[in-house]
C-alpha cells in the first residue's frame, strides 16, 4: 500500500492509499509546527524536524515498526568567534531540509539549515557535524536571505552513483558541489542568471536563488531548477544551467519541482505570480509539465481550482511517486491534492488542514 506523511504548522499526517482513493490517517506532534519529515528507505527509520519557536528547534526519530518516536540531537552552530565579522548570527533557526545519505553509508543524514549551514550525522541523527568546510567558504559573506531574513540551505542532491558527490541548493547562495563528501567545495551555478540584482551581478554564481533543485534518480547528471527568475535545467551534474522557456505566456515562477525518476525529460512545476502576490495566475491553480526536456511545456488543470483560489506550493510541497505515475501536491492554505495521472487529473484528499511545509512518500 501507498504512503505519504504530510508535515504542517500543526502536525504531522500520515496519508494511506486506499482502495477507493487517498485518505489522512494517524497524526503525531499534533498542534507543533513540523518544517521537514525524511523516511529513511535504507533503514525505514523516519525523521521529523520541528520548529517551536521560542522553545527552539527539535529533531525525533521513528525506527522500523515502532510507533514511537525518540528524541536525538539537533544540528548545533558553534561558538561564534568574537573575531568573526559575519552579519549572521551563529545560532539554529529551525531545519528546512533532510536527506539520507548514499546506499554505501548506512546511517549518513544531511540537513540543511537557516541561517545556511550544512550538517552531517553519521550515527542516524545521534550527532551532528557542522560542514565547516562550506561554512567558512569566503563566499559566505555575499549569501543573503530570499524569502528569509537569512540565507538557508533548502536542497541536497547525493549521487546515487556515488555517495561523496552532494549538491545543495541555497536562497540566496547559488548551488554548491562537493565531490569528497564534504571536504571541499566549489560553486555550480553557471548559467543562472538573476533580475533582483544589479545587472552587473546577475550571472554571479554565488548569489543565486535556486528556489528547488531536484535531481533524476535514473540519470543523475540531469537536475533541474525551479528560480527565482525562471527555469533551469543541468545535463552534467550541474556544471552548467540552461535556461528554459514555457511557451503561450505560462508563468515559469514558483517553489516546486518534481523531476520524473525515470524518464530525466519529465518534470512538474507549480507556477505562482511574482513577486508580491504569490498566488496562482488568475487565481486558477495549475501544474506545468515538460516531457520533452524543456522544450515545451503542458498546463494541467483538470481537479484544480479554477477560480478564487490563492493556495501557494512550497518548495518541499509537490513530490512523485517511485513510479513516476502518483503524485502529492499540497498548499499554504491547506490543501492537498492527488494525481495517479502523471498529473493529468487531480483530486482534491483535503481542503482543511493546517499550512503544509512538505509532503513525502514512503
Amino acid at each position: 500500500m501507498m504512503k505519504a506523511m504530510v508535515a504542517t504548522r500543526k502536525g504531522l499526517f500520515e496519508l494511506n492509499r486506499q482502495p477507493g482513493g487517498w485518505e489522512l490517517g494517524d497524526s503525531s506532534f499534533l498542534g507543533e509546527p513540523v518544517s521537514m519529515v525524511l523516511h529513511d528507505r535504507r533503514d525505514g527509520a523516519t525523521y521529523a524536524a520541528l520548529n517551536l519557536g521560542h522553545f527552539g528547534s527539535k529533531l525525533h526519530r521513528r525506527d522500523a515498526g515502532s510507533g514511537t518516536w525518540t528524541e536525538i540531537a539537533v544540528p548545533a552552530y558553534p561558538p561564534q568567534p568574537e573575531s568573526a565579522k559575519d552579519e549572521v548570527e551563529w545560532k539554529l533557526q529551525f531545519i528546512w531540509t533532510l536527506a539520507a545519505g548514499g546506499p554505501d553509508q548506512p546511517g549518513v543524514l544531511w540537513a540543511g539549515t537557516l541561517p545556511g549551514g550544512l550538517f552531517r550525522s553519521n550515527d542516524r541523527g545521534e550527532s551532528w557535524q557542522l560542514m565547516r568546510s562550506l561554512w567558512d567558504m569566503p563566499q559566505r559573506k555575499d549569501w543573503f536571505g530570499g524569502g528569509y531574513d537569512v540565507p538557508g540551505i533548502h536542497s541536497i542532491c547525493v549521487d546515487p552513483r556515488d555517495s561523496n558527490t552532494v549538491l545543495v541548493g541555497i536562497s540566496c547562495g547559488g548551488a554548491w558541489i562537493t565531490r569528497d563528501g564534504g571536504a571541499s567545495w566549489s560553486l555550480s551555478a553557471k548559467g543562472m542568471s538573476a533580475n533582483y540584482v544589479p545587472p552587473e551581478r546577475a550571472d554571479d554564481e554565488g548569489i543565486q536563488d535556486p528556489h528547488l533543485i531536484s535531481r533524476c534518480a535514473s540519470a543523475p547528471d540531469v537536475l533541474w531548477c525551479q528560480h527565482h527568475n525562471g527555469i533551469w535545467r543541468s545535463e552534467d551534474g550541474g556544471a552548467f544551467w540552461q535556461q528554459l522557456h514555457p511557451q503561450g505566456g505560462l508563468p515559469d515562477f514558483g517553489f516546486a519541482v518534481a523531476t520524473h525518476p525515470h524518464d530525466p525529460n519529465t518534470a512538474w512545476f507549480v507556477p505562482a505570480q511574482a513577486d508580491q502576490r504569490r498566488v496562482p495566475a488568475d487565481a486558477a491553480l495549475m501544474v506545468t509539465r515538460t516531457s520533452d526536456g524543456g522544450k515545451s511545456f503542458e498546463a494541467l488543470r483538470t481537479g484544480l481550482p479554477q477560480q478564487h483560489c490563492y493556495d501557494l506550493i512550497y518548495r518541499h510541497s509537490l513530490v512523485v511517486s517511485d513510479d513516476g505515475n502518483a503524485l502529492l501536491m499540497a498548499s499554504t492554505t491547506g490543501s492537498l491534492w492527488a494525481s495517479e495521472s502523471g498529473g493529468e487529473q487531480w483530486q482534491e484528499v483535503s481542503s482543511n488542514l493546517p499550512p503544509i511545509y512538505a509532503v513525502r512518500f514512503y
